[in-house]
This record gives structure tokens, sequence and C-alpha cells, in this order.
């Protein structure tokens, strides 16, 4: 199978994906029902698309093509609401966050559609496990080697944004000691990780043809990679977010990485090299364990500092971007987390500790995600 065309998009649109927990409201554990919930909102005209995941408490949202934050958090806020409204008509509640927190993995079920039993046939209880919930975010790209020049410049900041967007810190009704235990269960899949050191789309795709060739990979969509090349949609799409408790995060987050792309782009700030990934799977485990705390290793001069310094970096290096992009509140959003109340994964541990009941700390990020606490 060849890897189709790269489809040329707007420099810098964005898209927004958001893979959300459908709950009871009875014990707050998760509900099988997301074709319950599709059946509700059939026919209703949204600004975007609402469809299953891989298993049946799932449900994922996309907007359309966005130019900035404020259309996204616009397209966001009205998928959203019409998402809550169909939960309340089923007596359920929708909420963020990148693992529930007490749900056995044991217990889902796999959605019926060809792609998801084939993905349940190959993968086995890894299928199951994928009960995990994250953001995806797509940045559009003029041209394919535009796209994979974007691509690993972005790469230096997976472990900022894994830290600014963790809300994972429970599984199976266990604090992990983790940010994003989420996370772990993607890696557990073979072809997750990096996508391949190539800068034009000339030797991506003979990497994509040797890969076919060994019958491992069929589509892109076999490739769990931290960031992937979209060519179907001419984006590169980044996928290492947890989903956070709120919409008005979500668009931050995706503001922020429009912000990033942006100075990518025109300031060309560093050289890319192979050399940048030696310390990437440690990066990218300190960001899942420690969140803003965790030791980052700039790939360029082999510095240790704390990741928490490094975003303070990158508020300062985008500053004029944001205003360029009107993204400033998306910035003081998450200027406000990482100076003062910490990121969502912070937030879920101290209403645990408060309230010592994990079907509580659910119920509460429900009632967040429909923007009763935003």
């Amino acid at each position: 199978m060849s890897l189709e065309p790269f489809a040329s998009s707007r420099a810098l649109s964005l898209g927004v994906e958001l893979e959300l927990q459908i709950v009871n409201t009875n014990d707050y554990d998760l509900a099988p029902q997301a074709g319950d919930l599709l059946r509700v909102l059939a026919g209703r005209k949204l600004p975007g698309d609402v469809k299953p995941e891989i298993t049946r408490s799932m449900i994922e949202l996309s907007t359309g093509v966005c130019q900035d934050f404020g259309q996204a958090i616009a397209q966001l806020g009205e998928i959203r609401d019409a998402l809550v409204d169909a939960a309340r008509q089923l007596e359920l509640g929708l909420c963020g966050g990148g693992t529930h927190p007490f749900q056995q993995w044991s217990r889902q079920r796999i959605y019926e559609t060809p792609r998801f039993k084939q993905v349940s046939e190959l993968y086995g209880y890894l299928s199951k496990q994928f009960t995990v919930f994250g953001q995806h975010v797509h940045v559009g790209c003029p041209s394919a080697d535009e796209a994979l020049v974007l691509l690993h410049g972005m790469s230096r900041y997976i472990p900022h944004l894994i830290a600014l967007a963790a809300a994972s810190p429970f599984v199976q009704g266990v604090d992990t000691g983790y940010h994003s235990a989420r996370l772990n269960s993607v890696f557990a899949f073979p072809l997750s990780g990096r996508a391949p050191f190539v800068t034009r789309w000339a030797d991506f795709e003979a990497f994509f043809a040797k890969m076919t060739r060994t019958g491992v990979v069929k589509s892109m969509k076999d490739f769990y990679w931290d960031i992937r090349p979209k060519p179907e949609f001419g984006t590169i799409e980044v996928r290492v977010l947890d989903t956070p408790l709120t919409i008005e995060k979500a668009a931050a987050l995706a503001a922020y990485i429009q912000c990033l792309a942006r100075r990518l782009r025109s300031e060309q700030p560093f050289e890319l090299h192979e050399d940048d990934y030696l310390p990437y799977t440690f990066n990218r485990f300190q960001a899942c364990r420690f969140g803003l705390d965790g030791d980052y290793v700039d790939p360029t001069t082999g510095e240790h500092r704390l990741l928490r310094d490094a975003v303070r970096d990158t508020f300062r290096d985008i500053e004029p971007h944001a205003v360029e992009l009107q993204a400033e509140p998306a910035l003081r959003l998450l200027r406000a987390e990482v100076e003062g109340h910490g990121n969502d994964a912070t937030w879920l541990r101290q209403l645990h500790e408060r309230e010592q009941l994990l079907p509580e700390v659910v119920r509460q990020q429900a009632r967040r995600w429909a923007g009763a606490e935003a």
C-alpha cells in the first residue's frame, strides 16, 4: 500500500480532537453508552464531529479547521454543550482527564467497527487497556517537507506538552505517582515513540514503503508516534496530551502549540539533528513521572534543568507570536498553572486528598467539563 499524497493546508491552521470519558451518574464509573450518546446527537448540526472510540465508554469530539485560539474555544464550547445536553438526557456525565481513576479495563467493551475489531484482534488485552483519553492537535502545513521539519522541531517540546497537559495520576483506584500515567498505556504499543529522523517527504515515503513491505504497517493509523504526519489533512498531529479537564485548557494547549509552530517556522531557532533525540526518552519519562518538576536535558547543550524553567522560557520566546495569533489569553491560563496552582494532575490529587473518595473526584470532573467550575 502506498502512502497517500500530502494535502497542502494553510500554515498554522488548527484542529483539535478530544477523547472523553462517559460515566454514569450513580457511582461515576465508566458507562458503555457511546452508541446511545451518538443516537441522541444524530442530526444535530455541529461545527466539527463526534464519533466513537475504541471502547464503548469513550467518545471523541473534533473541531473543524480553526485559525486561532478564539475559533478553537468557540467550536469546542458549542460541541461540548451539545454533548453535555445529550448526556443529561441519558442520565450520563462526561469528563476530561487522561485516565478514569477507578475503572477496571477488563470490563470494557470494544466498539464494533471493522477498524477497532482489527486492533482488538491484533493487540489483545492492550486494546481494552487503551481506555485512556487524550487530546490531539493538528497543525496545518503547506507542504510535506515543511511538515517533517516542523514535526522534528516540535519534538523537543514534547516534555513541555506532557507536563502542561498531564491529567492522569490515578489508575484502577491507585495513585500511580505519575502525572501522566496514560502515556504508559500508549508506550506499550510496538509502533509508539518517535518518528524516524527524515526531513524530506521522499525519504519518508521510502521508509513507509519498507514498513508496508514487512506487513507490519498498512496505513499511517498504525503508527502511535508522539507526533505523526497526517497527509490526508495536510497536518502534523501532536498526540501526547492528556485530555484536559476543561475546554478552556484544551484550547489553550492548542494555541500554545500553534505559537511554538509559528516560532519554529519564522525564526528557525535551531538546526535539526538526529542527536536531538538522544535525551528524548529520558525527557519524556521525567515529564510523565514528575510533571513540571521533572528533569529536562536540553537537546543542544546537554544542560540539565527543571522542566518548569524550560517551559517558562518558551512562554518568553513565543510571546510575540502569541500577540500575532491573538493567543495571549491562552498563555495567561497556562502561566497561571505553571506559576501557581499546577496542572490538572495536581488538581485531581488535591481534590482526592480533600474528599478521600474517587467517585466524588469523577463527579467534580464532570461538573468542570460541563462548565460549572471552568
